[in-house]
């Protein structure tokens, strides 16, 4: 297979395009740090897919080395960790436009050509953010609800064409980069949520520290291309991420959150949020 890769300068992009191309596929992949080349067997290309521009040469230069497209993954993906009052506007736009009308600009590139062979297949990373909220990360789990309910569109609309869409759910791997890992601007000691966003951001990196293999879900996805039907989700975690999300579904939403909040933010989590506002009292006085 011909198959283009978004975000495949770090992180699971990274691993997915090694291990696409160790499985024989012909890899054309891109990042915005990417110059013109091949490496490691995989024919690399500037690409930022927040850009038309850089989307549509992309594009073109992929169709010169290949003259068809049969799969697209897509990983690109940035995260602002952040408060939802703190987090700004800037700041979530500029996550949106990565992680969701980044995807939809590349498939606006792909699509025609699928459709004309009446054949493809379109892989977005999701994450187990796209199926519940996490505390600080209220920017990427929105982009990633949105890539969900977008993907299950996408899936009925293109099916009469040939083309199947599989949405991969990772919970937490070795892999993320702190170039597309970025803390909120107001995100300081002078934050009401200070000392919950510290705990918070210390669970989260712990758990990605202590997360799952990157090459093993790289080769899931070349195990995706492998099928005849794609399923239209995967989620590729640990047994207790499985769980969470299995709870999330089943648990009344009150109780979740007060699971989730002692998890990742103890718990006395109550108590951080009552001596910050405290704090912010003695301040404003």
């Amino acid at each position: 297979m011909i198959v283009w890769v978004t975000g495949a300068s770090s992180g699971l992009g990274l691993h997915t395009a090694r291990a696409l191309a160790k499985a024989g596929h012909t890899v054309i992949a891109g990042a915005r740090s990417f110059r013109a080349e091949t490496a490691e067997g995989v024919h690399r290309l500037p690409l930022d897919v927040t850009d038309d521009g850089s989307v549509a040469a992309f594009r073109e230069a992929a169709l010169g080395i290949a003259p068809r497209v049969d799969a697209l993954v897509q990983c690109a993906g940035l995260l602002v960790l952040a408060s939802c009052e703190e987090t700004s506007l800037d700041e979530y736009l500029r996550v949106m436009e990565t992680n969701f009308l980044g995807m939809v600009r590349m498939n606006q590139a792909a699509l025609p050509l699928m459709r004309a062979a009446k054949n493809g297949r379109i892989v977005l990373f999701s994450s187990i953010n796209g199926l519940m909220g996490v505390p600080f990360q209220s920017a990427y789990a929105a982009s990633k609800h949105a890539v969900e309910g977008y993907a299950e569109c996408l899936a009925m609309e293109t099916r009469p064409f040939g083309v199947q869409v599989c949405l991969v759910e990772p919970g937490d791997h070795r892999s993320g980069s702190d170039r597309y890992r970025l803390q909120g601007a107001a995100m300081n000691g002078a934050s009401p949520y200070a000392g919950s966003f510290r705990r918070g951001v210390a669970v989260i990196r712990r758990d990605e520290a202590d997360g799952s293999d990157p090459d093993r879900l790289g080769r899931k996805v070349a195990g995706l291309l492998a099928r005849r039907r794609m399923p239209l989700r995967l989620c590729v975690a640990d047994p207790v991420q499985h769980l969470a999300v299995a709870l999330h579904r089943l648990l009344p939403g009150g109780w979740m959150a007060r699971l989730m909040g002692m998890y990742y933010l103890g718990r006395g989590h109550k108590n951080i949020s009552q001596d910050a506002e405290a704090a912010e009292r003695v301040h404003l006085r």
